[in-house]
């Protein structure tokens, strides 16, 4: 139990990934805080459900073994990343194709030089078998094979595709934000790559990671995603996605994080809890949701948010896809993406059995389950009749919208004492909600080593159209 005259330096508010990024900072700089949780677990979206032995995501977000803030933020290093088969799988025309970034292609100019040594091959020479390749953690490739006749199209898209990918994975993230600005839809008709290789494999892989099945997001965050997906590999965190926050709150001094605790009010200089009454401090950081953070600061912006549909099987007969991301390139289904996650990550299966973890982006359709297994059927090429469903996870708010004009680096600091960070003030990923805990953090231990006054002006801190 807190006591009313409880004082820590930092209130933070909410205990996600981005609030539990921040208070690791400053608990390590020396600052002491205190973390307040309404749920009675941390990890906010990043649930992960128990049932028989399995363990289900709620939410299913993919991560990268590219994301710098995992690498950064302490409190992660025990944490064990799970890496995907390389690449993606894709499906079309009732096949099966590996799909990712050129082989052998260490730099945009090795890529571009495949591309004219393709394009000026001989047309009498044969055809050569299409190898493609994912870089793997270290940045090399890894060697892939796909058939001929892939929804990438021919060998020389394919090495165009490459160069593409090539050229983005060693471009400065600050120099894709600075570029113009499209949606993600439209930015993608312009590359100047064949239209059949963006809509069979770039449409459907964006659409995936970014939780956008119409690709309304900002082409600038759309490049951060491929940047990330031709720099290393599609993970998991082993044991589900709640391993991620509960790495970091363990971490962090006994008694820091408090759950069951709801905050009512915030102010720069205390927050006010409708179980323990006033707790004062010298600044506070709002980490929360969006739309939670807005009815604890009147005037922040609550964004639109990607609806997203998690739905869980188990099969004791598994499909031979291995441990590959399934897409499917014909868009002929609900299914945005599917794989069998225990193949990545056994922890999340008894022994036996396999999960099978599907995701369906949008509004799902009125038959969900019955849509999905035939969907379901089609991709992996095996019955899906004896499939048990293990539960249906709908998320009307998921993952915060970030169409044009999107600012992913939105203000952290809205008054002295006063802070805000959560996915919806950067990119709408795991990378952006560590990255904005980072940015919070950095901008208190900031002001409050340059000794600016921590004053409550009044009971509550409005801001304004932040």
């Amino acid at each position: 139990m807190l006591e009313p005259a409880y004082q820590a330096d930092v209130v933070v508010v909410g205990a996600g990934i981005a609030g539990l990024a921040a208070a690791q900072r400053l608990t390590s700089a020396g600052v002491t805080t205190t973390v307040l949780e309404a749920a009675h677990t941390a990890g906010g979206r990043m649930a992960t459900e128990k049932v028989d032995g399995f363990r289900l995501d709620r939410i299913g977000q993919l991560l990268s073994t590219a994301y710098p803030e995992l690498r950064r933020t302490p409190g992660l290093d025990g944490l064990a990343l799970l890496p995907f088969a390389p690449g993606v799988l894709l499906h079309s025309e009732g096949r099966h194709h590996r799909a990712g970034a050129p082989a052998g292609v260490r730099s945009a100019r090795g890529a571009l030089h495949a591309v004219r040594a393709l394009a000026s091959a001989p047309r009498s020479m044969p055809t050569p078998r299409r190898t493609v390749s994912a870089p793997g953690p270290s940045g090399g490739p890894a060697a892939l094979r796909t058939r001929a006749g892939a929804p990438l199209g021919t060998a020389v898209d394919q090495a165009r595709l490459g160069a593409a990918l090539a050229r983005l994975a060693h471009t400065p993230a600050e120099r894709l934000l600075a570029r113009p600005e499209l949606p993600a839809a439209r930015a993608l008709a312009a590359r100047g790559l064949p239209a059949r290789t963006v809509d069979g494999f770039l449409r459907p892989l964006l659409a995936a990671l970014l939780c956008d099945p119409d690709l309304t997001t900002s082409s600038r965050c759309a490049d951060l995603a491929l940047r990330a997906f031709a720099r290393g590999r599609l993970a998991l965190p082993e044991g589900g996605a709640e391993a991620l926050p509960e790495h970091m709150a363990r971490s962090l001094p006994p008694g820091t994080v408090r759950t069951g605790v709801r905050v009512t009010s915030v102010a720069t200089n205390a927050v006010t809890t409708a179980e323990h009454g006033v707790i004062r401090c010298r600044a506070v950081l709002v980490a929360t949701d969006a739309r939670a953070a807005a009815e604890l600061l009147p005037g922040l912006r609550v964004p639109d948010f990607h609806p997203v549909t998690v739905i869980h099987h188990t099969t004791d007969e598994p499909p031979t896809t291995g441990a590959s991301l399934l897409l499917d390139a014909d868009r002929g289904g609900p299914v945005a993406h599917t794989a069998l996650v225990s193949q990545v990550d056994p922890s999340r299966a008894p022994a036996g059995r396999t999960l099978v973890s599907s995701a369906v982006l949008g509004p799902p359709p009125p038959d969900l389950d019955a849509a999905v297994r035939i969907h379901l059927s089609r991709l992996y090429g095996t019955p899906t009749t004896r499939w048990e469903t293990l539960a249906v996870h709908h998320t009307p708010e998921a993952v915060p919208a970030m169409r044009p004009p999107h600012d992913p680096r939105r203000p952290v600091r809205l008054l002295a004492g006063l802070y805000v960070c959560g996915d919806h003030r950067d990119t709408s990923t795991a990378q952006g909600a560590l990255h904005s805990g980072h940015r919070a953090s950095a901008a208190i231990l900031s002001d409050l080593g340059a000794g600016r006054p921590m004053h409550a002006a009044e009971p509550t801190a409005t801001a304004h159209a932040a």
